[in-house]
């Protein structure tokens, strides 16, 4: 078994972790450019595909690209998944690639990298690897969680505000996965925004704010689909005059340009947090990743109040100050704050925004919470928040994100494909190596303290 490694044999998973999973690694398309190209120019010999009815590409499209189609990945040097496999499907001494969330110790995951390490397998996390110009998170699906997870959000916000008693042209608009496309999804959001701009929202929900925490991929993704709507984007420090003008406008009800559109606001670290001593000078980023002790959070005094909706994109740890801690949420609520609804695309369990104790499915992306009861629902009926915190969305335009996701991946395939001696791949694969021979390898050596630390 030890000359599996580098034999030019891919193998493909078929996904099992969900029944919403229909994403793929490599398209079609990807394994036709290797195989065609040969094994000297490749490095890849022969793929094999294991069987799938619900994969958004079917079986005949990869045997018409020159795969095999087969259960059995027992010849298979290099195996790729999306998500982790099932712990049985682990074959010994090979080389796996998927995102298998471990570096970070979480315990739901660690059997799994037991597994690995038990079956001597070199564990590749597509999290891990750079790109070639250095690009941190290369091999991701870049933007598509951002622009599902907005869509998804606009649809829930139809169905709570109807539950509030308020008709809104946010209830025409369907799921992600419900569009062909993203463009055919992109022109259903466009017809939401005509609506708002000729009929205007109902006056007892505006102004609708909606804030971005973050200015990452996801973010940037986000409001992208946000700016299809009729918008204004506005600095932290203008929200108070947003609500003022807005409570003290002369205009008849129903009738104030703020009806007619809706509002974007950018959170960056310095709207989140501030030095215990300040005295006025400019936020340091590095020195609040360095020092985070320093810091005290503000986001629920300068930002939180005027928000009625948060779309979370930060990344946290627990050394940081937290975005929204429970008990801020809480007064937020009995103040009266507007918050209808967070969308939460870091998925950390009681992490950056606490209360967000468990993910949401596709088919089920909202559950809701009761700042005044502390208590969790799952209907839209009731009052206070509702929160979607899904871990797979870019499923939802499952097409397009392998398509982006696999022309990345196809960069490395080669090396991964035909290298058995780890020592000898580019420095970013090797960085992206977190198992290998039965052993943690150099930089994830940390993991077994993490695990038995209990900080995760």
């Amino acid at each position: 078994m030890k000359d599996m490694l580098g034999n030019g044999v891919v193998g493909i998973l078929s996904e099992t972790s969900n029944k919403w999973e229909r994403r793929v690694p490599l398209t079609p398309a990807d394994c036709a450019r290797f195989l065609l190209a040969g094994r000297h120019k490749s490095g890849v010999v022969r793929v094999i595909v294991q069987p799938s009815t619900k994969r958004i590409y079917p079986d005949h499209l990869y045997q018409d690209a020159g795969c095999e189609v087969s259960h059995d990945l027992s010849d298979c040097g290099l195996i790729l998944g999306i998500k982790k496999p099932q712990l049985e499907m682990v074959l010994p001494d090979r080389a796996y690639a998927f995102f298998s969330h471990t570096h970070k110790a979480q315990p739901e995951n660690m059997p799994l990298l037991d597994k690995i390490l038990a079956e001597r397998v070199s564990l590749f996390d597509y999290e891990l690897v750079d790109g070639n110009n250095g690009k941190k998170r290369f091999i991701a699906f870049g933007k598509f969680a951002g622009r599902a997870a907005i869509i998804d959000l606009l649809r829930g916000l139809g169905q709570r505000y109807l539950n509030l008693g308020y008709s809104t042209p946010f209830l025409t608009l369907g799921a992600a996965y419900m569009y062909p496309s993203l463009a055919a999804a992109k022109a259903a959001v466009i017809s939401v925004g005509e609506e708002i701009a000729t009929q205007g929202l109902p006056s007892g929900i505006c102004p609708l704010v909606f804030v971005f925490a973050g200015s990452g991929n996801a973010s940037v993704a986000a409001q992208e689909i946000f700016k299809l709507l009729p918008h204004t984007f506005v600095s932290p420090s203008s929200l108070p005059d947003l609500f003022g003008k807005a409570k003290d406008s002369s205009e008849p009800t129903g009738t104030s340009k703020r009806d007619f559109q809706v509002y974007g606001c950018i959170a960056t670290y310095a709207d989140m947090v501030k030095r215990k001593d300040a005295m006025g000078e400019a936020f340091d980023k590095e020195d609040y990743h360095a020092h985070p002790d320093n810091y005290i959070p503000i986001f629920h005094e300068k930002i939180a109040p005027y928000a009625s909706v948060i779309f979370n994109c930060i990344y946290w740890e627990k050394k940081f100050p937290r975005l929204l801690s429970t008990k801020q949420l809480q007064d937020l609520a009995r103040n009266g704050c507007p918050l209808v609804a967070i969308s939460d695309l870091t998925c950390d369990m009681e992490g950056s925004i606490q209360i967000l104790n468990q993910t949401t499915t596709i088919d089920s992306p909202f559950f809701r919470y009761d700042p005044i009861n502390d208590s969790y629902h799952q209907d839209m009926e009731g009052n206070g928040v509702i929160c979607s915190v899904v871990d797979n969305l870019p499923t939802e335009f499952a097409k397009e994100a392998s398509q982006h996701f696999g022309g990345l991946l196809s960069q490395f395939i080669g090396s991964l494909a035909s290298t058995a001696d780890i020592t000898k791949l580019p420095a970013n694969l090797r960085k992206g190596c977190i198992a290998h021979g039965g052993a943690l390898t150099s930089l994830y050596e940390y993991i077994p303290h993490l695990r038995n630390s209990g900080f995760m």
